[in-house]
């Protein structure tokens, strides 16, 4: 299944880029939808872009379907795991469990959330954010050529009108999302699979920086007010607060006003990610990295405002499903500073997530890696927990 989407959406400067409700991921929903169709499964999208493939009928009275899945969007040159090995692996669970006989006592549904990434519209888990919390004011946000959320969708021949809390969350019962691992955790511990104990609070900040347009040639150094200097001072000052704390901090995204090589800026804005062990950590983090920003671009004569534009909370999942999971599997357990959407399912439906290692630890890239027989078992982990839940 992973060799038959391997060229949809491959960027031509290297890995994919699989943003939501482009021609890319579009195409990806196809063969989404025709996987659920030739496993006869009932297939079901929700106001949101949700794709949902159900094996057996909703309950309608008891939360108690399963619900496996990931996403299949992806950031700009990411890589081939990212997302879509949980969505297959849920395929192959089903088809492993059907071909050992397996005849469940609650539904199972294989989910595809929409916009995980958050790589077109800034905001990420959009599709799974938009079904449990239902705040349609997510559909006001605007991608870089100006295009809002819900533009994008009627392009794609939906209503954003029908968007919001997702009628579907009632019948679940529990939430188990397998992900290749966005770091070492797995490798260190030589193991091929895991379960994870939570995820780090983390969010994205953008840093405007306003400065004065001038000449590069004519324009002495101490007559700039120039916003770049208050930048790069800030991105030192995120490393080292960040390494000193050991948290994460990295400016990934830039844009330049007016952008000309002869030209002092007369506007930065960047883009902060931010992510620590705890939510005190995080606000000490940003706290500091705002207060030397804010120094400097006093120094400098620029001008300072700091947005919050997401921001997720720490998750811890639930401890008695994810012992259950670790125990079944003779797994290791261990938190991961990446979110998901089981972060954002966790605060309504008992949820846990399993890992599948990654033996560089590199994520994000086209050098995101697993074996595949750790993959495979993945596939062994994720249907032995659906075997034991249902």
């Amino acid at each position: 299944m992973l060799e038959a989407i391997a060229d949809i959406g491959r960027d031509p400067r290297g890995g994919w880029f699989r943003a939501p409700w482009t021609d890319a991921e579009l195409t990806l929903r196809e063969w989404f939808t025709a996987e659920a169709e030739k496993r006869g499964l009932d297939l079901v999208e929700d106001g949101n872009g949700n794709l949902l493939a159900w094996w057996g009928s909703p309950s309608g009275t008891s939360a108690d379907a399963v619900l496996l899945g990931s996403h299949l969007d992806s950031v700009r040159g990411g890589g081939e795991y990212d997302g879509p090995l949980g969505v297959v692996s849920s395929f192959a669970a089903l088809d492993r469990l059907r071909a050992a006989g397996h005849v469940p006592d609650r539904p199972v549904v294989v989910a595809c959330f929409v916009g995980e990434e958050g790589s077109r519209f800034g905001v990420a888990c959009l599709g799974s954010r938009l079904a449990v919390d239902g705040d349609t004011r997510l559909l006001d946000l605007r991608d870089d050529a100006g295009v809002s959320l819900a533009e994008a969708m009627r392009a794609c021949g939906r209503d954003p009108e029908r968007a919001g809390r997702a009628a579907w969350l009632d019948d679940i019962g529990t939430f188990v999302e397998l992900h290749v691992e966005q770091g070492r955790g797995l490798a260190d511990l030589d193991a091929p699979v895991g379960v994870a104990t939570g995820i780090w609070p983390h969010g994205r900040w953008r840093f405007d920086l306003t400065g004065k347009a001038d000449h590069a040639g004519s324009t002495r150094m101490e007559d700039r007010h120039d916003p770049m200097l208050t930048y790069a001072t800030t991105v030192l000052a995120a490393n080292k607060q960040a390494r000193v704390a050991g948290q994460r901090a990295t400016f990934g995204r830039l844009e330049v006003s007016p952008g000309s090589t002869n030209a002092i800026a007369s506007r930065v804005t960047a883009w902060l990610d931010a992510r620590a062990s705890s939510p005190e950590a995080l606000d000490d983090l940003l706290r500091d990295v705002e207060r030397q920003a804010a120094d400097r671009a006093e120094r400098d004569g620029t001008r300072l405002r700091v947005t919050a534009e997401s921001v997720s909370p720490a998750v811890w999942f639930d401890e008695a499903l994810r012992e259950q999971l670790a125990g079944l599997l003779g797994a290791p357990t261990l938190p991961t500073a990446a979110g998901h959407d089981a972060g954002v399912l966790a605060a309504v439906v008992p949820t846990a997530m399993l890992f599948v290692r990654n033996p560089t630890g590199v994520s994000h890239s086209p050098e995101e890696y697993a074996e595949d027989a750790d993959c495979a078992a993945g596939v062994e982990a994720l249907a032995r927990v659906v075997e034991e839940l249902t």
